[in-house]
């Protein structure tokens, strides 16, 4: 009976290494078909795998939508996230858990912008106040900076630049950085455009400035080329019963010796009046500069340029695109009938 008993547990055993091993040969060959599969960036996997899963929210309650976010190279569990009225917060484990960083230190919540310098990213810059600009606004009050990965931080400038859209740190200098600076949000003011500091922000140049109505709201540099660089310029202003979104002056900018001199980019793009715009220089081929654009009608899209923004063609201009469209245009129309006031500059 023992013997028999034995046989029976040896046998089970053996099974047993048989199924783990038969596992262990079929994960690691969908591993690696994993990885073959995950170096051909261009694959389309089918909307049946993922489409019974969910979005939810998992925390931290933060204090507002959040509007600005920054990872860090080379240490993917790490990443910087503000809100628009509870401040920067961190994490260092992919998100599982997050600690606001800037309470004690900043003066107001709202976070327009977060820039981790790639050459040390001990160096974070953030710039207050979102650009994001709604019915609600907190305003701004210029930039702080911590040179300990968000352990401490100091307050390094531009006070009256009112919302911030985006900064930009130079690849190997983290000393030079730059500022889209979007200005007050209820009025005009000369403290907008574009900023450049060449010391860490001991003290800054306005390198851009197209008037007291239009700043800039987003900024791309080439991460092969640092010197050039592309600017979006909005005029937009927060009224109690509307937003005036749009202008003449208002459209991509760009430099191509670090912000010493700057040339409007018009080929291909829509005539005035333009709306809120936002760029990006693709990192695997900077020829090629995305921009989307809020512009009347079929005008509004998304445009692309292969020659580093000699010229620009639409290439989508579906509807789903006017989420980032504020209320220029169909309040326009509206007020055709006086019940809004759009004044375009």
């Amino acid at each position: 009976m023992r013997k028999h008993s034995l046989q029976r547990y040896g046998f089970v055993f053996i099974t047993g290494i048989i199924v783990a091993a038969s596992l262990g040969m079929i994960g690691s060959r969908t591993f690696l078909i994993a990885q073959e599969q995950s170096s051909d960036l261009n694959i389309v996997f089918s909307p049946k795998l993922y489409e019974g899963l969910d979005y939810r929210m998992i925390g931290p309650y933060r204090g507002g939508r959040v509007t600005a976010v920054a990872g860090v190279p080379g240490n993917p569990p790490t990443l910087y996230f503000g809100s628009t009225g509870g401040g920067i917060w961190k994490t260092t484990n992919n998100g599982r858990n997050y600690q606001n960083i800037s309470d004690g230190f900043f003066k107001v919540g709202s976070i327009g912008a977060i820039s981790v310098a790639k050459s040390d990213p001990n160096i974070i810059y953030v710039g207050t106040g979102s650009a994001c600009i709604r019915s609600n606004v907190s305003t701004g009050r210029g930039v702080y900076k911590s040179t300990d990965a968000g352990e401490t931080w100091n307050f390094i400038g531009l006070p009256e630049a009112g919302q911030i859209g985006k900064m930009v740190v130079h690849p190997q200098d983290p000393n030079l950085v730059y500022v889209a600076a979007l200005g007050h949000a209820f009025g005009p003011n000369s403290e907008r455009g574009v900023y450049r500091s060449k010391d860490g922000g001991e003290t800054w140049k306005q390198v851009l400035f197209v008037s007291d109505r239009t700043g800039a709201v987003d900024l791309s540099m080439n991460p092969g080329n640092p010197n050039e660089i592309y600017a979006c310029m909005w005029c937009a202003e927060r009224k109690p019963w509307t937003i005036i979104s749009g202008g003449k002056e208002g459209g991509l900018y760009k430099t191509v010796n670090g912000g010493d001199s700057w040339t409007r980019l018009t080929k291909g793009l829509p005539e005035a009046p333009i709306g809120k715009t936002a760029v990006s220089v693709s990192p695997a081929h900077p020829k090629r500069v995305y921009l989307l654009v809020e512009a009347p009608g079929e005008k509004r899209g998304l445009y692309r340029s292969d020659n580093s923004g000699q010229d620009f063609s639409l290439i989508n201009s579906q509807k789903s695109f006017d989420a980032p469209t504020l209320l220029l245009y169909a309040r326009y129309r509206r007020s055709q009938g006086r019940k809004h006031s759009i004044r375009e500059q």
